[in-house]
């Protein structure tokens, strides 16, 4: 891959994802699959004014390695320079750069239920301090070609090739593969933030979905929403930002406890580091209460009951069949594109910023009005080339607003 395009690529990682903002200090993860491209986007933050650049890196390997070897007790123990870090962040807001390049395939034969007791033991120490960033910062999620990831999407390849293809599509889907990558990103932001504009003067109460597949659910929306797309800005100091590279959703926050139907997935599901495979779930009074999968199951059973509410829904997303990420024919094993593919629900935690004038309320307060609070947010795809979506009006009007797997409007 040329130099050039890669170097335009982590421009758009840093201006129009995290929009890296002078004095700040900026936080990238990464796996050690891209040493060079890291390098890339540490050199573009500090074109862009960041006062400090800190990598912290990871390995799927080692940490496979860990949840194998280390005791439950080590594993969920978080000791106090985790927690003195933690309140650093909350002082200072870096700006936080996800490179991700997994394996889907990572934590094969690792002990699920192991993992699920210390995500439950270590999420409530670290809760108050995330939950007192939340929506004040800015991050964003990207993607880099990982030799195993790679693999996954093109086993047919050799591996320099795979790796070269995944490549290319990563950079195509991101709109960073032609012309200025920044300017095509404004382009997009302004189409998704006039469909948005669309669905909020509807003043939607209810969404009913339904494929041949056998999906057929509805789900209540809270008045006081808003549809939000491609970019958000930060609260307080009003910092527009795009959070994942790439993006085509409109989404917004369902109501908690109002969802009623059977919902079929149409892509795999990579959690965990395992892959949950041709499932569906059924929603009563907005709780998941059926799940079940051709592989997997039991994992899918153990992510809906982390949690009190784990197993409600905490997003809407409505993104065309007739996608550039669909269209590209891939299965990319990875939700930061196949959710871009196809229409989604998340299961698990809401976002509070979908609420009018959110920043007047405190985060009880905006639970209490319904928004889901859960340790997951984990998304997974149910659309497809057939499915429906009627919109319900508060004034109780019907509104098509997706027809065979596209837009309606």
């Amino acid at each position: 891959m040329k130099v050039q395009v890669l170097r335009k690529y982590a421009e758009l990682i840093v201006k129009v994802g995290a929009n890296v903002q002078k004095g700040q200090d900026v936080i990238v993860y990464a796996e050690l699959d891209q040493p060079r491209f890291v390098e890339f986007v540490v050199s573009e933050a500090y074109k862009a004014g960041a006062k400090s650049v800190t990598v912290r890196w990871s390995h799927n390997p080692v940490d496979k390695i860990r949840y194998k070897k280390e005791s439950l007790k080590s594993l969920s123990e978080v000791p106090n320079w985790i927690i003195e870090r933690e309140k650093h962040y909350v002082k200072t807001l870096p700006a936080t750069i996800y490179l991700v390049s997994d394996d889907p395939d990572a934590y094969k034969g690792v002990n699920q239920a192991k993992l699920a007791k210390v995500g439950q033991a270590v999420y409530p120490i670290l809760k108050p301090f995330r939950d007192e960033r939340e929506n004040k910062y800015q991050w964003t999620i990207a993607g880099l070609p990982g030799p195993a990831w790679a693999k996954k999407v093109f086993p047919n390849l050799p591996k320099k090739k795979a790796m070269e293809k995944l490549w290319g599509a990563i950079l195509a889907t991101s709109r960073a593969d032609h012309g200025d990558p920044v300017a095509n990103w404004r382009a997009h932001n302004a189409d998704l933030i006039n469909r948005c504009a669309f669905l909020n003067s509807l003043h939607i109460k209810s969404l009913h979905y339904k494929s041949k597949n056998g999906t057929d659910i509805k789900i209540g929306m809270l008045p006081n929403v808003n549809w939000l797309g491609g970019g958000d800005k930060t609260l307080g100091s009003d910092i527009f930002f795009n959070p994942n590279i790439p993006t085509e959703e409109c989404f917004t926050t369902p109501e908690r406890g109002k969802a009623e139907g059977i919902v079929y997935s149409t892509a795999p599901l990579s959690y965990q580091g395992e892959l949950i495979e041709n499932f569906h779930i059924v929603f009563k009074d907005g709780k998941a209460v059926e799940v079940h999968a051709e592989k997997n199951e039991a994992l899918l059973k153990q992510m809906v009951s982390m949690d009190e509410f784990a197993g409600y829904l905490g997003e809407v997303a409505l993104v065309p069949f007739d996608s550039p990420i669909r269209n590209s024919g891939i299965l990319f094993w990875n939700t930061l594109y196949d959710e871009n593919a196809s229409c989604h629900f998340a299961l698990g935690m809401g976002f509070t910023n979908t609420v009018q004038d959110y920043g007047k309320y405190s985060k009880e307060e905006l639970t209490k009005m319904g928004i889901n609070d859960s340790m997951i947010h984990v998304d997974f795809m149910i659309g497809s080339n057939d499915l429906s979506i009627v919109a319900t009006t508060q004034d109780d009007k019907k509104v098509q607003i997706f027809k065979n797997g596209n837009w309606a409007f």
